[in-house]
């Protein structure tokens, strides 16, 4: 499989990303395993969680997902053929919070705890902090980096401004730089990152994991009105986009799909693939043959009339 380079990091990733949020919330941890059993041995190499995964779920405390991931790294002995990415900064309860030094040393250890491993090779501060500064936050990576536990930092949910500033600190103090970014990004969400992120991001050199590229699973197909989206797991989030523009843009991608013999899944996440400055997309599934679907989707090469008719359908009212 062809591998694309993570930044200037010196990692290459296999052009999709397994979304971690979902292990230990809506998978259990035999189907976990048998998922990422699946997606190694299909030539895909990067897993991306977090420490706070998955507290909002009842019952939770934050680190299920790590924890999952460290006993399946342990089980199976892939440790040297993952890119492991984690994040810091959310509130995970007693353990804490913030981009402070003391609670990023702090969290690190747990996260390795957790994960069942000596280094992790990208650790990324969840959302933007200005309550912390910059020089603290990265003075911290620093420190993490020169004792070995990351290999490489990164950002996610920054603003252009933020990014840019953290990017000069690195530069004038002489600190790790953040070698990607993590934004919100997909067919339907696609003004934010496109004013100004991406321009930066090819600028600098930085490479782009978005998430949310199914847009909680609406971009699939399968919610196709308001009715569909009450009472299910994501409906917090996926109900934002019942809207008229939204429903316009799966129609189109049902058009598409058609014409490539292919789902919406997959072609929306082909659109992805196909936009300057990504790397590649961040995506997940809860069973098998919901995996087997999207692992399919970076053989589709959208043409140019394709791309038009999405692009026409997503930017008729920008989000």
């Amino acid at each position: 499989m062809d591998k694309r380079p993570l930044g200037n990091t010196g990692l290459e990733t296999a052009p999709l990303v397994f979304g971690g949020n979902v292990f230990g919330w809506t998978m259990d941890e035999p189907t976990s395993f048998a998922l990422l059993d699946a997606f190694v041995d299909q030539g895909f190499n990067f897993i991306d969680t977090a420490n706070v995964y998955s507290r909002w779920a009842e019952g939770h405390v934050g680190g299920e997902s790590e924890t999952i991931i460290g006993k399946w790294l342990k089980r199976t002995g892939k440790r040297g053929k993952i890119i492991i990415a984690t994040k810091v900064g959310m509130d995970i309860g007693a353990a804490g919070k913030g981009l402070g030094k003391a609670h990023i040393v702090s969290a690190v250890e747990d996260s390795l705890r957790r994960l069942q491993t000596d280094h992790i090779d990208l650790y990324q501060t969840h959302r933007d902090l200005p309550e912390t500064p910059l020089e603290e936050t990265l003075e911290a990576f620093a420190g993490l980096v020169q004792a070995g536990k990351v290999r490489a930092v990164g950002a996610s949910n920054y603003e252009a401004p933020r990014l840019a500033e953290a990017l000069k600190v690195s530069e004038a103090r002489h600190l790790p730089r953040y070698a990607c970014l993590q934004p919100h990004y997909n067919l339907a969400y696609r003004a934010r990152f496109e004013s100004s992120l991406q321009k930066l991001c090819i600028d600098e050199g930085l490479a782009v994991i978005p998430y949310y590229v199914l847009a909680g699973g609406f971009l699939t197909g399968k919610y196709r009105s308001e009715a569909d989206i009450i009472g299910k797991p994501r409906d917090f989030y996926v109900k934002k986009y019942a809207t008229e523009r939204c429903f316009d843009i799966l129609k189109a991608i049902d058009e598409v799909a058609a014409r490539f013999n292919a789902t919406p899944a997959q072609i929306s996440i082909a659109w992805a693939l196909a936009q300057p400055s990504i790397t590649a997309p961040i995506v997940s599934a809860t069973s098998l043959a919901q995996w087997n679907e999207i692992a399919k989707a970076p053989e589709i090469k959208l043409d140019a009339e394709a791309l038009a008719l999405l692009d026409e359908a997503s930017t008729a009212s920008p989000q």
